[in-house]
C-alpha cells in the first residue's frame, strides 16, 4: 500500500509540482487548496505526511499546523517562501518536522520526504524501549514522554526525537552534522538554522536558566 501524502498548498501550480514529483507506486497523492479542507482530509484520510504551505487563505499553515497536532503526531513539512524567515520559525516551534522553501526542485522534495518519512517509521518503532536518565531528566521512548524533576515536559515531535538522541549520547560529544543527519536524515538538504530553532526552544522547555 503506498504512502499517503496530503500537500495543502492554494497555488495549483506547487499543488501540480508536489503531484509530479511524487505520485509513484512508492507515494499516493492528495491535494487541497485552503486550510479548512486541508484539516478535513488529516481527520478523514489520515495521511502518513502532510507538505503544508505556510501562507494560506483563510487559516494560514501555522494555524493549521498548531490544529493538527492538537490531535496528531502526523510528520509536517511546511512550504514556504524565501523571503519567509519568521513563519519557518514559527512553524517549526509549532510542530512541523522540516520546511522546504520555493521554488523547490522535484530530487530535494522527495529526499526530504524520505528523510522525513524514515525518521518518523524509525522513532515510532524505538529502537530501544528502555527509560533514559540523565540527572534530572527522564525520557521514556516506548511512551514518547519526558520529565523533568518529576514534571511531564510538552514537546513537539522533532523535539521529542532530538531530545532523545541527545539523551542516548550523554556521555559523548556529537557534532552538528551527526545530531541532523540522525534526528533529519539527508544533512545535505537541511539548513543548519533548523536545529539551532529546536535547540534553542528544547532548552526552553528543560532548562531552569536556558540563557546560561
Amino acid at each position: 500500500m503506498p504512502v499517503l501524502i496530503l500537500a495543502i498548498d492554494d497555488e495549483a501550480e506547487v499543488r501540480e509540482a508536489i503531484v509530479a514529483a511524487l505520485q509513484s507506486e512508492e507515494y499516493e497523492v492528495i491535494t487541497a487548496a485552503d486550510g479548512e479542507e486541508g484539516l478535513e482530509l488529516v481527520r478523514t484520510r489520515r495521511p502518513d505526511l502532510v507538505l503544508l504551505d505556510l501562507m494560506l487563505p483563510s487559516i494560514n499553515g501555522m494555524d493549521v499546523c498548531a490544529r493538527i497536532r492538537e490531535y496528531s503526531e502526523v510528520p509536517i513539512i511546511m512550504v514556504t517562501g524565501l523571503s519567509e524567515e519568521d513563519g519557518r520559525v514559527a512553524g517549526l516551534t509549532l510542530g512541523a518536522d522540516d520546511y522546504i522553501t520555493k521554488p523547490f526542485r522535484s530530487r530535494e522534495l522527495r529526499a526530504r520526504v524520505e528523510a522525513v518519512l524514515r525518521r518518523s517509521t524509525h522513532w515510532s518503532a524505538g529502537d530501544d524501549a528502555e527509560t533514559i536518565e540523565v540527572g534530572d531528566l527522564v525520557v521514556q521512548p516506548a511512551a514518547r514522554e519526558v520529565r523533568v524533576a518529576g514534571e511531564r515536559i510538552r514537546l513537539t515531535p522533532k523535539e521529542y526525537e532530538l531530545l532523545e538522541y541527545l539523551a542516548r549520547h550523554a556521555d559523548r560529544p556529537v557534532s552538528r552534522a551527526e545530531v541532523l543527519r540522525a534526528v533529519w536524515g539527508e544533512v545535505q538538504f537541511i539548513d543548519a538554522r533548523t536545529l539551532d530553532v529546536h535547540i534553542r526552544w528544547l532548552r526552553e522547555k528543560i532548562e531552569q536558566d536556558p540563557s546560561n
